[in-house]
């Protein structure tokens, strides 16, 4: 497990001990707790706690700076479009594996179509596809298949 990784699930188990779902932490404390520089906690606040992972963070920098993460409650559908209008023209695998992920997750989309969509999403399945084009196509199927879904 990668740096990254212990950071983000240290702030999901506090996130999740809270049960307000919101966590106020010093970003100086974090980089200090794992040993890492400060960019390194910008990274991941910005890799795993997204909006479109249903997070929305504040951060004040400075001596008595500090990060907030409030994690996001929307009904299913506000979630849906909120993906939906989030999606490039573009879309590599590991992100459509990351969205899907996240949808399963917090129950907006069945575990069976989101694995469903994945095999449909992977290169083996596009193949026949340029691999040029392969992430357009890729977003497009995602796209079309989310909007059936609100």
């Amino acid at each position: 497990m990668g740096i990254s990784d212990l950071i983000a699930s240290f702030l999901q188990q506090c996130l999740d001990e809270t049960g307000n779902g919101v966590l106020e932490v010093q970003r100086s404390d974090l980089a200090q707790r794992f040993n890492c520089v400060p960019s390194q906690i910008n990274y991941v606040m910005s890799t795993r706690f997204s909006p479109e992972r249903g997070y929305i963070v504040e951060s004040r920098r400075g001596g008595n700076g500090y990060i907030r993460i409030t994690r996001v409650q929307v009904d299913r559908e506000t979630l849906l479009m909120h993906v939906i209008n989030s999606l490039g023209s573009e879309m590599d695998l590991p992100s459509a594996r990351a969205i899907l992920s996240n949808l399963a997750q917090s129950g907006a989309l069945e575990e069976d179509l989101g694995r469903t969509l994945l095999a449909a999403l992977g290169d083996k399945a596009l193949t026949a596809v340029p691999r040029e084009l392969r992430n357009t196509v890729r977003a497009d199927i995602l796209r079309n298949v989310l909007i059936l879904q609100v």
